[in-house]
């Protein structure tokens, strides 16, 4: 095999390919070797562009979030709780647009690439009279919050789960508190009760210091 570099193939095409399969056979099929198959090469090729499944599946990550991800810095002076509802509903939509994407991007870590938009957000935090630490408590809070809510919606599709049609709530007439919790969250509009349980997390945070809600 020659030892140069492909010339027809370059780091978006492997990532636009892996992302392709990753939809057609989910994560735990996915594989170099089948995704050199795609690709008509033998698996070192892929090294060329990635050194490893992992440095993969990092920068598929990546691409889903910057690909679907509605902006990825907030507006000087926005509102910290709306720049954080926003970004968690972008969030969600992202990892939603492909199979599998709360448990690709679950255990990946912020590359050098993202530390720009991050050190943004921290500064509409920290504007806002939240220190360093908590800010960034805060932010990762959000954001494996949103990577668990996903990883249950997600796993509530898969192949073998049970059909939703089958779900029943519980008995009004023995849990009648349970009963009307099922009613508002389980047979309500997803989108909608996922906005009300990022509220509660958001409006629950504040700056030390603020005046409680007590």
């Amino acid at each position: 095999m020659n030892a140069d570099r492909p010339a027809r193939l370059n780091r978006d095409d492997v990532l636009r390919a892996a992302l392709d399969l990753l939809n057609e056979i989910g994560i735990d099929a996915l594989s170099t070797r089948k995704l050199a198959e795609r690709l008509g090469v033998q698996s070192p090729t892929l090294y060329w562009h990635f050194k490893s499944k992992a440095a993969l599946l990092d920068a598929m990550s990546q691409a889903v979030l910057l690909e679907s991800r509605a902006r990825d810095t907030p507006a000087e002076h926005e509102p910290w709780q709306a720049w954080l509802m926003a970004d968690g509903r972008s969030f969600r939509r992202a990892l939603l647009a492909y199979r599998d994407g709360a448990r690709l991007h679950a255990g990946t870590r912020p590359g050098e690439a993202q530390r720009e938009s991050i050190e943004a957000r921290l500064r509409l935090l920290c504007a806002a009279g939240f220190e360093p630490g908590p800010a960034t408590l805060l932010m990762m809070s959000v954001g494996r919050f949103v990577v668990g809510w996903v990883l249950e919606e997600q796993s509530a599709q898969a192949p073998d789960a049970p059909p939703s049609a089958t779900l029943t709530g519980p008995d009004p007439s023995q849990y009648p508190l349970l009963a009307a919790g099922w009613r508002q969250t389980v047979g309500s509009d997803a989108d909608a009760v996922f906005d009300q349980a990022l509220r509660l997390l958001i409006d629950g945070a504040r700056p030390a210091g603020s005046p409680s809600s007590d």
